[in-house]
């Protein structure tokens, strides 16, 4: 039973709960930027380099043959511009949101360094009892 109950609590903890909500919302995220690519970005693209699909563009190694039963075999690089592509739009994403962050971040920083902390009553009193022992 210590098993069970120590899993428990390792399960329940904030950061695990944290890190899969993350995950999901993540996994959405891919979905909306995988959309972004093939469905907006791609088709301007494809446009301006004269009707260039990137996901149908491929090397080809071995043509198909058909009668013979023979598979064509080719390399998909237009497929991995498109994942670059969404990479590249992801890491742009993140840096953006963290660099938000670290704006407010600093902000608060420097509204705790502008805030002086107010002396108390006895330095008060021992700053007075300095300034008269030295005008003396």
């Amino acid at each position: 039973m210590g098993i069970l109950k120590e899993f428990r609590e390792f399960a329940l903890r904030g950061n695990v709960i944290d890190l899969a909500v993350g995950v999901v919302i993540g996994g959405a995220f891919g979905k909306i930027v995988t959309s972004l690519v093939d469905d907006i970005i791609m088709p301007p693209i494809g446009f301006l380099t004269g009707g260039v699909d990137f996901s149908q563009l491929r090397y080809v190694i071995r043509e198909a043959n058909e009668a013979q039963g023979i598979a064509e075999v080719a390399v998909t690089y237009g497929n991995f511009v498109n994942v670059v592509i969404q990479f590249l739009i992801i890491a742009f994403c993140i840096f953006l949101v963290i660099k938000g962050l670290n704006s407010l971040k600093k902000k608060e920083e420097i509204k705790e360094d502008n805030a002086l902390p107010v002396p108390t009553k006895e330095e008060t009193l021992l700053t007075e009892i300095r300034d008269i022992l030295k005008n003396k």
